[in-house]
């Protein structure tokens, strides 16, 4: 992800929040800062917070141009017997990509998450596993998925730590997801040989109506899973995921979520460098151009937990005065290091623009031939 941020800096993650489940996590999510954690490792049950990996597949395949919104996608008999949270989606009944994604992220309908993983993988078994290739991408190390809607099997396992690294990377790589999470209320269309009906889909997640600042994210409940939410929230800039993790009823769940983000709310403080210093061409010797022009490697970001003054960040460009070419396009030219009460926050790279080749024989023979016949 492009924000050259620290994702450890001024984490303070043993600070008191009084939570009753027993796994829980609060991370910014620009930086990846984690800002509170609880058991945020413990193995467990996801329920349909699952489907926050199936729903970044979803979006993977649309931002390859695999899929689009307006698909339509045929429901199979093995989509429709899925049971738990569903939309009753029939056998041979087609919906649009875009519905699918609102059953899903609405109504956490696991019949729209298996027609949707068939109609990416061609089945669920190959979409499972690409649930879990994106998983070990993710450096989601506690986590196996066994299936892609959240219903209790051997084996289905994941960690508060985890549900936070997904939601991070579906929040930020696809902010439109909040088009979907934040919906209430809607209704779908059913067209069957029965004929045509409406059908509402409620949003599971209360916090959508409850917490003034929710965005999002995922809710699940099963018997073993208990009652789980990756809860987002934005407020003055600052994005923040609460996980919760085996909660007893669905009033902690949200309780808890709700204690996390205020508590992040009032701690947290977002440093973005939106005016880094300009950045000279570098004089190149030996190459086929006398200069290469330079650019940062995305946005630096800092979160400060400890009240510290912001204004008080130093910048520190650091760079060669001349480079030997030849040199490659996208490669590491220097430094930009902030400080903060003399204590190094975090950097960001300075990237080569272009590529500059070493010059050859030729090269010079032919400048000389240039400027010759330009007198």
């Amino acid at each position: 992800m492009p924000d050259a941020s620290n994702p450890d800096a001024a984490s303070d993650a043993s600070a008191p929040v009084a939570l009753s489940a027993p796994s829980a996590l609060l991370m910014e999510a620009s930086t990846g800062t984690v800002i509170y954690e609880k058991d945020a490792h413990s193995i467990l049950h996801p329920a349909s917070i699952t489907k926050i990996m199936t729903l970044i597949l979803i979006f993977d395949a649309l931002d390859a141009q695999k899929i689009s919104l307006d698909d339509i996608v045929t429901v199979s008999e093995h989509a429709a017997s899925m049971g738990g949270f569903q939309v009753f989606l029939e056998p041979g009944e087609t919906q649009t990509v875009d519905t699918m994604i609102k059953c899903i992220s609405v109504a956490s309908a696991n019949d729209a998450c298996v027609a949707m993983a068939e109609f990416i993988a061609g089945s669920e078994d190959a979409f499972v596993a690409q649930m879990n290739e994106r998983a070990a991408g993710l450096g989601m190390k506690d986590t196996n998925f066994v299936n892609c809607c959240g219903l209790d099997v051997d084996n289905h396992m994941t960690s508060a730590y985890d549900v936070a690294l997904m939601s991070r990377e579906l929040i930020t790589k696809y902010p439109q997801i909040h088009n979907y999470s934040t919906i209430w209320m809607e209704n779908i269309t059913h067209v069957t040989k029965k004929g045509s009906s409406e059908f509402g889909l409620t949003n599971t997640n209360k916090l959508i109506k409850q917490y003034a600042y929710a965005t999002g994210l995922k809710t699940g409940s099963t018997g073993l899973a208990k009652y789980c939410v990756s809860a987002t929230a934005e407020k003055d800039n600052i994005k923040l995921i609460a996980v919760i993790m085996a909660a007893p009823d669905y009033k902690v769940r949200f309780a808890d979520a709700s204690a996390l983000l205020d508590y992040g709310f009032s701690v947290c403080r977002l440093y973005q460098d939106t005016t880094p210093p300009a950045l000279p061409e570098l004089s190149v010797r030996g190459g086929t151009d006398k200069k290469v022009s330079l650019s940062y490697e995305g946005t630096f970001s800092y979160l400060d937990t400890a009240g510290n003054d912001l204004n008080l960040i130093e910048k520190k460009l650091s760079l060669p005065e001349e480079i030997k070419a030849p040199v490659t396009q996208g490669k590491e030219a220097g430094t930009l290091y902030y400080t903060l009460n003399e204590k190094e926050i975090g950097s960001i790279r300075v990237l080569y623009d272009t590529t500059i080749p070493k010059a050859t024989y030729q090269d010079y023979f032919r400048k000389t031939l240039t400027y010759f016949f330009s007198l």
